[in-house]
């Protein structure tokens, strides 16, 4: 098993004859497609399916709703979801008498070892430019936090102390829930986020972001995967807030992504392993399920797995474990979009979409999914 400090590394890939620019994938996106509070009940939304290879009727695309999944599924067909927990870490602070608004990123665990003995996290702060190493920013009563760096890019290293006891109690009792930016620029965020943000699978704090696939499962649903013989697992990736940053640079080979933290169990390794053997179908519930899949495989095996990855996934991958994945839509432009393109293929996703958008599909984290099979 790989220790918690190392990075996984990224399986071997083969670029398109063509080099991809940022261009290439985007799209225009109506801003009504976009949806800012979720389905109700959670598996009532709509499930574009998406076949490796079209059927010759139509467009050769599926519309369904995600309580239809038992059947668009396979007995024997094993099912990976995330149990990444989403913490509160949205928080309104002051130095001073100044507001700051303070979002945490990434437990610094994750980048290095040293930071065990603290309770350290990286964040965003807004305003965040006078900030500087030594200014202290509080919370609430007895709940604060110190700047210990500043990188030239904008994320503020924060001392919480030394007792992860008592910074987990002040989280939950000063923290509001991560909503995206885009939801928090169009409506305050209410008390009903705290449960729809956060999956049914929800076990394992640390995520800042929701893995938004599992958003649509309910235990009815589950139950229904389980009398079709759909066997399930878990992994653990812990969703950072670099899931909603922009690609920055036309050539997307010089992006880089933030490293998260994942775990893949020896009990979930031999499960996806035998399943493999029998020729039996892995399917990923959301891209983050999947990132820890492809960064724990090798040699077309899945290992244990515990510690960061940053694995980028764009077209020209070879995928090693999974064969179908369930995702919501993304945005244009995004990394999470150059992976569903690398799955699916780039024009079958642009088509996909295309559908999704003329027929009414919503669109991002709160918004409606897809099912997509993988083109080997």
């Amino acid at each position: 098993m790989t220790s918690g400090q190392e990075k996984a590394k990224t399986p071997a890939m083969t670029g398109p004859r063509t080099p991809l620019t940022l261009s290439d994938f985007d799209f225009a996106l109506p801003p009504e497609r976009v949806a800012l509070y979720p389905a109700n009940p959670r598996d009532s939304a709509r499930l574009l399916y998406v076949p490796a290879v079209p059927s010759g009727v139509g467009d050769g695309f599926g519309d369904f709703r995600v309580r239809d999944l038992p059947g668009l599924l396979q007995a024997g067909d094993l099912l990976i979801s995330n149990d990444t927990r989403v913490i509160p870490a949205q928080l309104a602070g002051k130095r001073g008498t100044a507001g700051i608004e303070v979002t945490l990123i990434e437990d610094a665990r994750v980048r290095d070892a040293r930071a065990a003995d603290a309770v350290r996290w990286w964040a965003f702060a807004k305003p965040g430019k006078k900030l500087k190493p030594g200014d202290t920013v509080t919370f609430g009563e007895n709940f604060a936090a110190t700047v210990v760096e500043k990188k030239p890019e904008g994320e503020i290293l924060f001392d919480f102390g030394s007792d992860p006891v008592a910074f987990q109690a002040n989280l939950a009792r000063f923290g509001a829930m991560p909503l995206p930016p885009y939801i928090r620029k169009s409506r305050a965020v209410g008390s009903a986020d705290a449960s729809d943000y956060q999956t049914i699978f929800a076990a394992r704090d640390g995520a800042v972001a929701a893995p938004t696939a599992g958003l649509h499962f309910t235990p009815e649903l589950l139950a229904a995967l389980e009398r079709r013989g759909v066997e399930q697992h878990r992994v653990t990736l812990h969703v950072g807030a670099g899931t909603f940053l922009p690609v920055k640079v036309e050539n997307i080979a010089e992006h880089r992504m933030h490293a998260e933290y994942g775990e893949v169990s020896a009990a979930t390794a031999d499960a996806v392993n035998r399943a493999r053997a029998e020729g039996r179908r892995i399917v990923a519930i959301g891209t983050t399920s999947l990132r820890i899949l492809e960064s724990a495989a090798k040699d077309g095996r899945l290992l244990p797995f515990a510690g960061a990855t940053d694995i980028f996934i764009t077209p020209g991958y070879r995928f090693q474990i999974v064969d179908l994945l369930m995702t919501n839509f993304h945005l244009p432009k995004s990394t999470l979009f150059m992976l569903v393109a690398a799955f699916a293929g780039l024009e079958r996703m642009r088509a996909a979409y295309a559908h999704a958008i003329a027929g009414s599909y919503r669109f991002f984290s709160y918004g409606d999914a897809s099912l997509l099979e993988c083109r080997r």
